[in-house]
């Protein structure tokens, strides 16, 4: 059974940062892609960086510069680096994982529960 577990949520100023984390485990194949999703309340959905299984990286316009995607193979656990944050920064983050395939289009199989991220002075 495969299992998301993020951490790390909490509330901040902007300009502040935050370090989200997402532990994985019972992942069957080697190829799996996780990333990080986010949801304001009131708009869609949208992913934010996703780490390939090649180690290749992507994230979103909105965060290119300020958030770093990274992973702990040893620990399977995929982190987010979120500095220089901004109110619109604030929302529901979501690890996530799949194939990129499927990870990129954005309908992964297997999510977390989300962690809240609130940033606000």
């Amino acid at each position: 059974q495969v299992n998301l577990v993020e951490s790390g949520g909490g509330s901040v100023q902007p300009g502040g940062s935050l370090r989200l984390s997402c532990a994985a485990s019972g992942f069957i194949y080697r190829s799996v892609c996780m990333g990080w999703f986010r949801q304001a309340p009131g708009k869609d959905r949208e992913g934010v960086a996703a780490y390939d299984s090649d180690g290749s990286t992507s994230y979103a316009a909105s965060v290119k510069g300020r958030f770093t995607i990274s992973k702990d193979n040893a620990k399977n656990t995929l982190y987010l680096q979120m500095n220089s944050l901004k109110p619109e920064d604030t929302a529901m983050y979501y690890c996530a994982a799949d194939v990129k395939g499927r990870l990129v289009a954005g309908i992964p199989n297997y999510w977390g529960q989300g962690t809240q991220v609130t940033v606000s002075s």
